[in-house]
């Protein structure tokens, strides 16, 4: 059994009236030649890799089975590092860092994702039609072209339209593309800062791309806004825009539309939409909204009528298939995608 110990840090206060409040122990050594010490978090893999039954579950360093949609506190706690004081990660009244949960690395093309509708919500390689998906590359990328997870702790309700993109939301904790030069692990937990968001809107849903970077990059001291990626990265975002209109294309799906006409909205927009999906993942919690076919279970949010116990999480995980060897992976393609004079697209397999 492959154990990865993962990053992250509780968060010790409340955001929005929030009533989690937990820490982890800390974990002294490594206890199998598998495991990487990075912060507070691990992983447990389960089934095989490039497989259907392959999943990665979430634990606390003390053994405690968690979810990473709902247990992982939002907002990274900026006072502490290994209990020492961090100047790194101290917040203040213009930056908070938020905890992203990496369900994707920089150019890799399998289509991993919270699981949400699965007890402990693990991350699993999504599967249509019976295959398991990858994104194509479509000249000129190769892959994902950030590391792409999403925020714990946060809800795009399908019941709920937008006032700015007048769509609901696509029934998922809201995305992340972080930018920076560190290339991340399917699990990994990092604290990033927020720079922007990019409003796709995805067969008719609300689809909301955060744009940020991870706060242990070498680059993060000097990126505090969507203009600073702008000015520092000539063509990122634009490339961002082009990857999220064309990825479905080769599977025949038609481009991705985009609000404010592909423009990016800034850091403070971004931080009220982050703000306006955690009321959301909070009322889901609570019971107070339909969240059909969503999976709730947790084990540490107060007065949640879908906490469970340990042992019942324990037992989830138990129940999971024994991991194994990864199976073989079909050599990848790369696609052109070409934009056609009358606003058509066609694609070609290189």
């Amino acid at each position: 059994m492959r154990l990865l110990l993962r990053s992250s840090l509780w968060y010790t206060s409340a955001f929005l009236g929030s009533h989690t409040a937990f820490k982890s122990e800390l974990v002294t050594q490594a206890t199998t030649s598998y495991l990487i010490k990075t912060m507070h978090y691990q992983t447990e893999e389960r089934g095989r890799p490039n497989s259907s039954d392959y999943r990665i579950y979430f634990k606390t360093s003390d053994g405690k089975y968690i979810s990473p949609f709902h247990d992982i506190p939002l907002i990274a706690d900026g006072d502490q590092e290994n209990n020492v004081p961090s100047k790194k990660l101290k917040k203040n009244d213009n930056e908070v860092l938020y905890n992203m949960v990496v369900e994707v690395p920089r150019w890799s093309n399998a289509k991993m994702e919270i699981a949400t509708k699965e007890p402990l919500n693990p991350i699993k390689q999504d599967v249509k039609k019976g295959k398991l998906r990858y994104v194509a590359n479509v000249f000129p990328h190769k892959g994902y072209i950030w590391n792409y997870g999403a925020l714990p702790q946060t809800w795009e309700d399908p019941n709920h339209t937008d006032k700015d993109t007048m769509c609901c939301g696509d029934n998922d904790p809201i995305d992340v593309c972080e930018i920076g030069t560190l290339v991340c692990s399917p699990g990994q937990v990092i604290q990033v800062k927020v720079l922007g968001v990019l409003a796709m809107i995805d067969e008719g849903e609300t689809d909301w791309k955060l744009i940020a970077i991870n706060a242990d990059d070498p680059e993060a001291p000097s990126l505090n806004s969507i203009e600073d990626v702008r000015k520092s990265r000539s063509g990122h975002l634009e490339a961002t825009v082009d990857w999220f209109k064309k990825y479905k294309v080769p599977d025949g799906k038609p481009e991705n539309q985009f609000a404010f006409n592909g423009q990016f909205k800034d850091k403070d927009f971004a931080v009220e939409v982050i703000k306006s999906t955690h009321e959301h993942w909070r009322a889901l919690l609570q019971k107070q909204t339909n969240g059909g076919e969503i999976d709730c279970k947790n084990v540490s949010v107060c007065e949640s009528p879908f906490k469970f116990t340990g042992e019942d999480a324990c037992n989830v995980v138990k129940s999971a298939p024994a991991g194994g060897e990864a199976l073989p992976v079909s050599p990848e393609g790369v696609y052109q995608v070409t934009d056609l004079l009358d606003n058509e697209t066609q694609f070609s397999h290189m």
